[in-house]
C-alpha cells in the first residue's frame, strides 16, 4: 500500500463517507489537533515514567484515535444506507470519561493539596504534560466551534474537557514523583 494517494494535492481531503472538504475545514482542524495531541501524549509516554501512567496513556491514545474517527465522520454519513453505523468501533462514552475521572481521583490521593495555580515547568516530562494539556484545550475549543456549525457527539466535548484536567493532574503527579519543584503562581500586589 502506498502512503501517498495524490488525492489531496489540490488542498482537499475526504472525510469518512467520502465527502471532500478543504484541508482548513473546521472538522479537519478539530481532528488534526486531536492527532497532534495524540503525538504529544506519545512523547510523554516515551519518558521515564511509572507503568501505571504509561498504561493509562496508551488507553488514552487509543481513545483519541476513536475520537478522531468520530470527528472525521460528518453527521449525515454516520449511518450507512443499510442502517448500520459507518464506524464499527466502540465510541467515546461515559466509561471513557469515568476512566479519566477515576485516574485523576487516584492520582490526587497522593498529591499535596493545591493552594495556588502552578507555573508549567520544573522538569522536561512535566513540561510535555503541560504542552499536551494546552493542545487538548485547543482541540476542545475547535470541537466546540465545530459543534456550533454541525452537531457532534457531546461525549467528545466532555472527554476533551476531562482529558485536559487529567493532563494537569498527571503533570502534578510527575512533578511529585520526579521530585521537581512545583512553582506556585502568586500574583504580585500593586
Amino acid at each position: 500500500m502506498k502512503i501517498y494517494t495524490k488525492t489531496g494535492d489540490k488542498g482537499t481531503t475526504a472525510l469518512f463517507g467520502g465527502t471532500r472538504v478543504p484541508k482548513y475545514h473546521l472538522r479537519i482542524e478539530s481532528y488534526g489537533t486531536v492527532d497532534e495531541l495524540n503525538s504529544y501524549i506519545g512523547l510523554i509516554r516515551d519518558q521515564d515514567i511509572d507503568d501505571i501512567s504509561k498504561n493509562a496513556l496508551i488507553k488514552i491514545q487509543d481513545e483519541l484515535f476513536t475520537l478522531g474517527a468520530m470527528l472525521a465522520t460528518p453527521p449525515e454519513k454516520e449511518v450507512l444506507k443499510n442502517g448500520k453505523e459507518r464506524l464499527n468501533i466502540p465510541k467515546i462514552n461515559n466509561e471513557s470519561i469515568e476512566f479519566l475521572e477515576q485516574e485523576m481521583d487516584t492520582m490526587n490521593e497522593h498529591l499535596p493539596q493545591m493552594t495556588h495555580f502552578v507555573l508549567p515547568g520544573g522538569h522536561q516530562t512535566v513540561s510535555f504534560c503541560h504542552i499536551a494539556r494546552c493542545v487538548c484545550r485547543r482541540a476542545e475549543r475547535l470541537s466546540v466551534a465545530l459543534n456550533e456549525e454541525e452537531p457532534i457527539d457531546n461525549s467528545i466535548l466532555m472527554y476533551l474537557n476531562r482529558l485536559s484536567d487529567y493532563l494537569f493532574v498527571l503533570a502534578r503527579k510527575l512533578t511529585f514523583l520526579l521530585k521537581a519543584e512545583e512553582v506556585k503562581w502568586v500574583p504580585k500586589k500593586l
